[in-house]
């Protein structure tokens, strides 16, 4: 007959087995360690071409290109139409006379339970660029809309370095990320798009070809 000890010691011998097995499960199917984020930017970097693009689709997402059409009437909705209420840009982007943004739009989205369709807000006041640097990107073929974006006289006075700094602290361009009820927000992550620019600008800011005609 068999005493206790041999039951002891049975157990602990099936005991240390069974977390043998486990760990040569673990360690066998262990999934694969991610990319390195380095060798992603890298495989980035070396097309700042194909980074552009990327920011390109950002900038004319209806969460920007509302704000920046080709004529003096802002454009609303996920399918950019329009203005209503014949809204104008005005003499400094903020709305005709008698018609400014702030009649509508205050510093902060309203509350979801307002509902759909309700006017955004945020905190550095609602706006379009002024008339003298317009800032299009409605309807631009990538070459024209690179080519205006790193051109001082038509960006604001901005350098490609401020250009960056902009799209990563203005709140205006941070809005576009959080829209409020019942937009859909631009769907690229903001860091994404950010290392997009920075990887575009560090190469040099290069305009691809003209489109074929």
């Amino acid at each position: 007959m068999k005493g206790p000890g041999w039951r002891r010691a049975a157990g602990g011998w099936r005991n240390g087995a069974a977390l043998a097995a486990l760990a040569f499960v673990s360690c066998s199917h262990a999934p694969a360690p991610p990319p390195a984020p380095a060798a992603a930017q890298a495989t980035t970097k070396a097309d700042p071409v194909a980074s552009f693009e990327v920011v390109r689709a950002v900038l004319q997402s209806p969460r920007c290109v509302n704000c920046h059409p080709a004529g003096d009437r802002p454009l609303q909705g996920d399918d950019s139409h329009v203005h209503l209420q014949f809204v104008q840009r005005g003499p400094d982007g903020r709305g005709a006379t008698g018609l400014g943004c702030a009649t509508c739009h205050a510093r902060a989205n309203p509350p979801d339970s307002y509902g759909a369709n309700m006017p955004p807000g945020v905190s550095t006041g609602w706006r379009l660029p002024p008339p003298q640097t317009r800032m299009v990107f409605a309807g631009l073929d990538s070459q024209k809309l690179c080519e205006q974006l790193k051109d001082p006289s038509r960006n604001g006075g901005k350098t490609v370095a401020a250009l960056v700094h902009h799209v990563a602290e203005d709140p205006l361009v941070l809005w576009g990320w959080s829209p409020g009820f019942g937009r859909k927000p631009v769907a690229l992550p903001h860091a994404e798009f950010v290392r997009a620019l920075e990887t575009w600008v560090d190469a040099g800011a290069p305009c691809g070809p003209p489109p074929a005609r």
